[in-house]
C-alpha cells in the first residue's frame, strides 16, 4: 500500500496534471494468521477517523486477506461501515477496499477465469480462492508462497514471480493476479509476466489504486499499470 500505490500515482503524474498526497494510518499485524487479521478489521474504524480529520478524497483498506478472512462479501460491508465513520466525523470520503477492487478489475477486464498467487499460507490462500469463486469468479489454479510474516512478505523478490506465473496453468485463463496482496510486491514484474503468458496482469495494488481513481472521477491511465490501468477501464 505504502509503496506500489504511490509508485502508481507519481507514475500517472507523469501523464495526467493532477498531483496527489498519500496518507496513511496502521493497523497492526505481525504475523499473516486469521486471529491478526481479525484484529486489523476491529482496528480498521480507528484508521478511518483519523484519516477523516485529514479531510481526505478517498480511502483505501489496503489488506486484502483481512477483509476476506472475515467472510464471503465482507469487503461491501466494510466499505459502508469505514464510510460511515468518516460521514459522522463530518467528512464524508468514498472509502474502497483491496478486497473489493480486485473482485471489481478482475470483472471489469472481462476475466471469468484467473490463475492467482498469494504470499499466504495455504489456508489462508484458500479462504482467498474461495471468496473470489464466491464472486462468480473461477480460479482456476492457484500459489501459495507461504510467508507468515507480514515484513517477509514485503520482501519477497517480485523478480520471482514471472517463473512462478509461467509454471501455472494460464493457457485457458482470462487473466492472472500476480499478487492478492498489496503488501507483496509485483508491480515491477508484470510487463513480464504478461509477456510470458500472454494475458493481462493485474495485482491487489493495481486494482486499488484503479478503484481509487474511479471513486475520485479521474481517468485511470497509468503508465506501467498493465491492462487494468490502460485507460480503456
Amino acid at each position: 500500500m505504502e509503496t506500489e500505490i504511490p509508485a502508481l500515482l507519481r507514475a500517472r503524474e507523469a501523464a495526467s496534471p493532477e498531483r496527489f498526497t498519500f496518507h496513511s494510518s496502521r493497523m497492526r499485524m505481525k504475523h499473516v494468521t486469521k486471529e491478526e487479521l481479525a484484529a486489523m478489521d476491529r482496528d480498521s474504524g480507528r484508521c478511518a477517523l483519523e484519516l477523516s480529520d485529514a479531510r481526505v478524497d478517498v480511502m483505501g483498506y489496503a489488506c486484502l486477506v483481512a477483509i476476506m478472512s472475515m467472510g464471503l462479501g465482507y469487503h461491501r460491508e466494510s466499505s459502508q461501515r469505514l464510510a460511515d465513520v468518516a460521514a459522522d466525523n463530518g467528512h464524508p470520503t468514498p472509502v474502497v477496499s483491496s478486497a473489493g477492487a480486485l473482485v471489481d478489475g478482475i470483472k471489469t477486464i472481462g476475466a471469468k477465469k484467473i490463475a492467482l498467487v498469494a504470499p499466504y499460507m495455504k489456508p489462508l490462500t484458500q479462504i482467498v480462492v474461495d471468496y473470489i469463486r464466491n464472486e462468480g469468479i473461477d480460479v482456476v489454479d492457484w500459489r501459495a508462497l507461504e510467508i507468515s510474516d507480514n515484513l517477509a512478505v514485503a520482501a519477497h523478490d517480485p523478480a520471482n514471480l514471472p517463473e512462478i506465473a509461467k509454471a501455472m496453468r494460464t493457457a485457458d485463463v482470462d487473466a492472472v493476479v500476480l499478487s492478492a496482496c498489496v503488501q507483496m510486491p509485483s508491480l515491477a514484474a508484470v510487463p513480464m509476466a504478461e509477456a510470458i503468458t500472454g494475458k493481462p496482469v493485474l495485482s491487489a495494488a493495481i486494482a486499488t489504486t484503479w478503484s481509487m481513481l474511479k471513486a475520485l472521477g479521474l481517468n485511470t491511465r497509468v503508465p506501467g499499470g498493465g491492462t487494468l490501468l490502460s485507460g480503456a477501464y
